[in-house]
């Protein structure tokens, strides 16, 4: 066995979703901070101070210097997307695991030069959406999975929402065609994208429509969208998702299937971290002279020991590990969930560039 248990983890960019992960990755059992990178060695310090990191954490100045210490097992990388290609690649090519903030490119094509550098150097690649890991997650998909007490999924809708303030809607990197270019669509409809690809077992659609009511702002970035996702002919399955900087915040996740409906207003982040819920219902009718139903919908609680960011680096540094102790090869669980979701991503940007018209896959 290794002298270093642990996987130790260099964080390259100081964006305020770092301190979160940070955080994680101390709390994970398996894990630990080893090394922050930023573009300068002021902010890097001042991170540090200001999420009390302690004196044996790693201040660099600049990215390079993360990737070349030997010491660093895995890389969390919360650049903005454009800066995506060039240092994740780079990151592979120095035998670093990768936790990839999402979206993690612009397009597939990028995340195909990234995955295959990932393949290539025997390195674990995965995005950094929480969500998926916690246990909430595996409880809903066992009860959506009960073919008795849910039947045939049919209908799903996803929405990830959030008031822009006027600064964020000017200066954020969100807005930035040049930084991150897909705007809602990359930050908040990634979720939604793939919470419904979860729902379907990563099984891709057929098609893909963007609806016409697409926000963009001066620079053409998207602020707000919404997209029809159809699995027809394969099982006549519908999802729709709806995704914006301009209302009040809303990460909504509801499955309707031949005999039962699934809901869950806070899938993404939850709203305790030590516990969360959904609504279940099952067999629902309406009641004699339909004064009412004849059952009322479940609430299923579920408590988590660690917060999902934390279950998140765990996972990945049991992947890395299993690499580094056993020889196991990178899993492919993670690569292909990011691949399909991007590739529908990619629909629903072609479609509102074609003036909402269907984009077959």
């Amino acid at each position: 066995m290794s002298e270093n248990p642990k996987i130790r983890f260099g964080i390259i960019g100081c964006a305020n979703i770092a301190r979160k992960v940070a955080r994680a990755i101390n709390l994970a059992p398996n894990s630990t901070l080893y090394a922050i990178g930023s573009r300068s060695m002021e902010k890097a310090h001042k991170f540090a101070a200001n999420n009390g990191l302690p004196e044996t954490v790693k201040i660099y100045g600049s990215y390079d210097q993360v990737l070349d210490d030997p010491c660093v097992d895995a890389v969390y990388m919360p650049l903005p997307t454009s800066l995506h290609l060039h240092w994740a690649v780079l990151a592979a090519h120095k035998k670093k695991h990768l936790l990839l903030e999402k979206p993690v490119a612009l397009d597939v094509a990028q995340l195909d030069h990234i995955l295959e550098a990932c393949e290539s150097n025997g390195v674990q690649f995965m995005t950094g959406t929480m969500w998926l890991h916690h246990p909430r997650t595996a409880k809903l998909k066992d009860l959506i999975s009960d073919s008795k007490l849910f039947g045939s999924i049919n209908y799903i809708h996803s929405s990830s929402t959030r008031p822009g303030t006027k600064e964020f809607l000017e200066n954020n990197v969100r807005v930035k065609p040049d930084l991150d270019a897909l705007g809602a669509l990359g930050d908040l409809g990634w979720y939604c994208i793939e919470a419904a690809l979860w729902a379907k077992d990563n099984q891709l659609p057929t098609t893909v429509t963007a609806l016409p009511d697409v926000t963009k702002n001066s620079a053409g970035v998207i602020l707000s969208f919404t997209a029809s996702i159809q699995w027809e002919p394969l099982d006549h399955t519908v999802a729709t998702i709806h995704c914006s900087f301009l209302s009040h915040t809303s990460m909504d996740l509801s499955i309707s299937a031949s005999n039962g409906t699934m809901r869950c207003n806070d899938y993404i982040i939850p709203y305790a971290e030590n516990s969360a819920s959904f609504e279940f219902t099952s067999g629902a009718k309406f009641a004699e002279l339909h004064i009412g139903w004849s059952v009322s919908p479940e609430e299923v609680r579920v408590i988590s020991q660690l917060p999902q960011e934390a279950l998140m680096v765990q996972e990945l540094s049991r992947l890395a590990e299993g690499i580094r102790e056993f020889g196991y090869r990178p899993d492919r669980k993670w690569p292909d969930i990011s691949r399909n979701t991007q590739l529908v991503l990619d629909a629903v940007k072609k479609s509102i560039d074609l003036g909402c018209k269907p984009v077959s896959l």
